[in-house]
């Protein structure tokens, strides 16, 4: 009966055995994810139970939204989980490029510079930055911006990070994941270590983290480290795929307030933004949210596992600490990429039957393409797939809001490439 439901699926048995063998490999690393998910489970409860989450937090607010109670009790709940002192988790935040903008916006005042001592940002912070011109970045704000590369093994080049740290240095900005780039992801250790040195050489820098992707796969979060501001999309891990909207930015009472008054208006701030009913799913996916990433880790590492065995690069392997949910797949070629993408899609409980194919999206500078059938739009909890078409061809797959999911998707993936001969079938064997 197993197979027959992968068959009906359009999944062969060959490659149904391939995904077994993988899986009998993975069991220690599963239980390792399960510890970890109970864990930051516990820790969500707890920080609901001391903030008193009760049924009047879950009612709906519209207009100005004065006195909305369950989004204030809500915004307590996340400062206590991350370990802040303050948060703002807001419906009126869009994405998690305009959650770091706000961030971004609220802190740098014209004649200070960024820096970024990570390399190159997310694609869509450029223009943001002003790497890529566009209006109202930062640069037409007269902000500069000073980058420090990884050195060539992904680690930090501490000896450049001194050297560019100066008296105008008002920002460091951390970027947790990987993005679409083939780097590693960076452990919350490894962020410590980072954010210690950098205020030990000038301690009033402001040190923002960019979590996106990184919630709840650690059990502790960069504010547990040192950082003044943590900074997400609620379409990712914390939302528990349950939340159709919205971003968080974590961290001193300060830095919060002055990201409350940017997003809203100055005298404004935290006081108004109604919630429109959509409550229960921020607090149901935050609740939801380390079991969901769970899943999501366990198809990353299968996902690596299974395209290491066909003789892929993958970033990280199927060895490596994992620190985010993202798992990057080199691929060499346009047409073994959008095959994996297609199986991806095909897998989707939502558009299965739409066939993704590369275009020019907003916010990059190539091509993208993008596999995603997901009951709420560009959600990256859900399972997802995409990358910018240009070398070396990386697919950066994310997601699934069950290991279940997660495990078909890769399966139909692997068959797409099986169907249009771009691997080699005796890997299978």
């Amino acid at each position: 009966m197993y197979n027959k439901m992968y068959n009906k699926l359009g999944i062969c048995d060959e490659v149904i055995n391939f995904g077994n063998k993988i899986l009998n490999e993975l069991k220690e690393r599963f239980e390792e994810i399960d510890e970890t998910a109970e864990y930051n489970q516990l820790k969500v409860i707890s920080a609901m139970q001391e903030n008193r989450v009760n049924a009047t937090c879950f009612a709906a607010t519209t207009g100005y939204g004065y006195d909305d109670v369950g989004r204030d009790n809500l915004e307590k709940v996340y400062a206590s989980c991350f370990g802040t002192e303050a948060a703002l988790v807001r419906p009126q935040i869009t994405c998690g490029t305009h959650a770091l903008a706000v961030a971004l916006s609220a802190i740098l005042r014209p004649g200070d510079e960024l820096l970024s001592p990570v390399g190159k940002p997310y694609d869509t912070l450029e223009e943001v930055i002003g790497i890529r011109e566009s209006k109202c970045s930062l640069k037409e704000f007269g902000i500069t911006y000073s980058q420090v590369d990884l050195l060539e093994d992904g680690t930090f080049d501490y000896d450049s990070i001194k050297s560019a740290i100066n008296s105008k240095t008002k920002m460091v900005t951390i970027q947790r994941s990987k993005g679409y780039q083939t780097r590693p992801t960076f452990s919350v250790t490894q962020i410590g270590e980072l954010i210690t040195f950098v205020k030990s050489i000038k301690p009033d820098i402001i040190c923002m983290v960019d979590n996106c992707y990184g919630e709840f796969v650690e059990k502790i979060e960069p504010s547990n480290v040192g950082a003044d501001m943590i900074v997400g999309s609620l379409i990712k891990n914390p939302g528990g795929g349950l939340a159709p909207i919205g971003g968080y930015i974590c961290g001193t009472a300060d830095c919060v307030e002055k990201c409350a008054y940017r997003l809203s208006a100055p005298g404004l701030g935290q006081e108004v933004g109604a919630n429109l009913g959509i409550m229960p799913s921020f607090y149901q996916g935050f609740f939801m949210s380390p079991t969901v990433v769970a899943g999501a880790l366990k198809g990353a590492i299968f996902a690596s596992r299974c395209y290491e065995k066909l003789g892929v690069k993958v970033v990280p392997n199927s060895t490596e600490s994992r620190h985010d949910i993202i798992q990057a797949v080199e691929l060499g070629s346009k047409e073994r990429m959008v095959a994996f993408c297609k199986g991806i899609q095909a897998a989707a409980p939502v558009d299965s039957y739409v066939t993704p194919e590369p275009w020019a999206m907003p916010g990059y500078d190539s091509e993208v393409i993008m596999a995603a059938g997901a009951f709420v739009q560009g959600s990256s909890i859900e399972l997802s797939a995409d990358g910018p078409v240009r070398e070396p061809y990386a697919v950066y797959f994310q997601g699934g809001l069950t290991w279940y999911h997660a495990k078909l998707g890769i399966l139909m993936s692997v068959q797409k490439l099986y169907d249009a001969d771009l691997i080699d079938k005796n890997l299978l064997k």
